[in-house]
């Protein structure tokens, strides 16, 4: 009777619990095995972001040196321009020397021979001239050429039928080009019809 009792008892609590094939150790085991897994994938993302963070870090230190160089190359650039700008004029310059050493010549000489006076400012003109082309600096070309504002400055009008309309008819002050840039416009009379 004891005996069926226990088996009776035994019964029931097999069919209360769920049905567990598994033995208890069996489950032990996988628990570690997941928890072995988990620490193995967190090992690897670990040692992965930390190699993201030094090529983070090192493309941060590569873009402060290009930062760095563009700045002092800024700054060398700039430098140079005000360099460039302050001492630009110093080839022009020391080719007008000669142009002033020799009107202090002239204004010194003290010959009451004006011809001489005269042929001597020629000289100096001609040389002054001849510097100015060499820097690229020649008079425009205006009288009987079509009038163009972006050369040419009108000061007066005359009414002519022996020239046809907006021609040039008489150069007041000369104009300048440096290479294709104008210094100065040239300041003429324009014909009206």
């Amino acid at each position: 009777m004891l005996a069926e009792k226990i088996n009776k008892d035994e019964m029931a609590k097999v069919e209360k619990e769920p049905e567990n094939t598994e033995h208890p150790e069996n489950t032990e085991h996988r628990e570690d095995i997941a928890e072995m897994n988990e620490s193995g994938q967190e090992e690897d993302m670990q040692s992965e972001l930390a190699k993201y963070k030094a090529l983070a870090e090192e493309y941060l230190h590569l873009l402060q040196r290009v930062q760095a160089d563009f700045d002092n190359f800024r700054k060398r650039t700039l430098h140079e321009r005000e360099e460039w700008a302050k001492y630009c004029s110093m080839r022009l310059a020391t080719n007008l020397l000669p142009v002033l050493d020799n009107f202090e010549r002239a204004l010194h000489s003290g010959g009451d021979d004006i011809t001489k006076f005269m042929e001597g400012m020629e000289l100096i003109y001609r040389q002054l001239k001849d510097i100015l082309e060499k820097e690229g600096v020649k008079a425009m070309e205006t009288v009987g050429r079509d009038f163009d504002p972006n050369f040419h400055e009108a000061v007066m009008h005359e009414p002519s039928k022996e020239h046809p309309d907006n021609t040039i008819i008489e150069e007041f002050q000369k104009g300048y080009l440096l290479a294709d840039r104008v210094l100065r416009p040239a300041m003429v009379k324009v014909a009206k019809s």
